[in-house]
């Protein structure tokens, strides 16, 4: 990665003076370092000086690029559920209503397709008195929907509303949407500014510290694995056996663990591991039970997907169909422990759509507050094509290209979070036969 990757594109210079009111901004060129971890002092000074990655930081500028009294703002949120999409739209309307005096904020329903025409959704006009205690439900006023849809179809509604700035809540499937939008609009040669902000409780977008909802969701998963814990500690031999959410990366898992302190297994996407055989993972099981008398297991939608023939399906964004790794691993459990002669009451819970459809908590809502005002910024100043995040818990503005070129996961190989699993879980760093 080097300067011309984390580059923001910028309609043009901004000479409108802000009527936000702040009493400080944000410098033009105010940076956030990328890297932040040396070999040592002598690495650090030769590499800020020499070849220094960093990050647009986000913030209210000085002068801005649109006419606030021109604008109509237009939001979308499209994908999964996710805790604190209501918090976002406020906040979104809040900063663009009473800081930007914006005159006009459309929410279009159920995602991209309340962008196309034929199927007749038609958009909401979005005001202070309309937001005002959205925060506490969960999922969205606006709805939602996955699929993609015809470009040119949805830039012909933005032009038709005539929408200066559309902000994009959504996951890796909504960003890549989000790109091929400004695209279109930039072949059009019109000033519409794109800008995404990002939700997934999976916490799985590239060069973003954190999602908004995964706070939320791994605090509310947490119910569920202590009910695992204490159904498993009420029967002899007993196994309480929870699936949680994690396509690709085991953030929630690892996360919802080490809040709990009552797992003893994590089995995520990031890493492989073996059912049977010498230091496997039933082995190891059935060996933690009669020990202890009990186990807490927690396993991730996206592990274990080795064990099933991939069918080649996609769901509506494109996404491989997984398949149901919590019910085959409840049936392959008992039927090891039966092959073993050992008695067993495992109990098998599945929250997914509960953590997700719950409202924000305290920490997750005041962070969507940020990520929105920041977006709002971002757009004023003629930024477009671009996500807002943090990155070393500063807020950050940059390319949607760089936010979706790949997904971020969990390397246990080099992560102080999955160190800190294993010291908490007592499990095995690798869980292969004869390893």
């Amino acid at each position: 990665m080097n300067q011309n990757d984390t580059k923001v594109e910028q309609f043009g210079p901004c000479t409108i003076p802000n009527p936000a009111g702040y009493d400080y901004w944000t410098e033009d060129n105010s940076v956030v370092l990328f890297q932040t971890i040396f070999s040592g002092a002598e690495d650090a000074k030769k590499t800020v000086e020499t070849s220094p990655v960093f990050f647009e930081q986000a913030g209210p500028k000085e002068k801005i690029y649109f006419k606030p009294e021109e604008v109509t703002a237009g939001i979308v949120t499209c994908g999964g559920l996710c805790p604190g999409i209501n918090d976002v739209i406020r906040a979104l309307v809040m900063e663009l209503h009473y800081r930007y005096k914006v005159p006009r904020i459309l929410g279009f329903p159920f995602g991209y397709e309340g962008l196309v025409k034929k199927f007749g959704h038609r958009p909401i006009e979005l005001t202070p008195d309309k937001v005002a205690h959205i925060m506490n439900f969960g999922g969205s006023i606006l709805g939602s929907s996955r699929g993609n849809q015809k470009i040119e179809e949805m830039v012909d509604t933005l032009f038709l509303y005539g929408v200066k700035m559309l902000f994009c809540i959504g996951g890796d499937g909504t960003l890549r949407g989000a790109q091929a939008i400004q695209e279109e609009v930039r072949k059009r040669k019109e000033d519409i500014a794109i800008v995404g902000i990002p939700k997934t409780i999976d916490n799985d977008i590239n060069y973003v510290q954190k999602t908004f909802g995964f706070s939320t969701a791994f605090s509310k998963a947490v119910e569920a694995v202590n009910c695992a814990h204490e159904e498993a500690k009420g029967a002899p031999n007993g196994i309480g056996l929870v699936k949680l959410m994690g396509r690709h990366s085991g953030f929630i898992a690892v996360n919802s663990a080490l809040a709990s302190k009552n797992v003893n297994f994590v089995l995520i996407p990031e890493q492989d591991f073996d059912l049977e055989g010498e230091g496997a993972f039933l082995p190891v099981l059935k060996e933690r039970v009669q020990r202890r008398g009990h186990a807490v297991v927690i396993i991730a939608e996206g592990a274990g997907q080795k064990y099933f023939e991939d069918k080649g399906e996609k769901d509506q964004s494109g996404n491989k169909k997984l398949e149901d790794v919590g019910v085959f691993m409840k049936e392959k459990i008992t039927e090891y422990f039966k092959k073993e002669g050992v008695a067993l009451n495992l109990k098998y819970i599945d929250p997914s759509y509960i953590i997700r459809s719950v409202p924000a908590n305290a920490e997750d809502s005041v962070f969507c507050g940020f990520l929105a005002q920041n977006a709002v910024h971002a757009a004023f100043a003629g930024r477009t094509g671009c996500v807002v995040g943090i990155w070393n818990n500063v807020f950050t503005v940059m390319p949607i290209s760089l936010a979706i070129a790949e997904r971020k996961v969990l390397r246990p190989e080099r992560s102080t979070l999955w160190r800190a699993l294993l010291a908490s879980t007592g499990q095995p760093n690798t869980m292969k036969a004869n390893g």
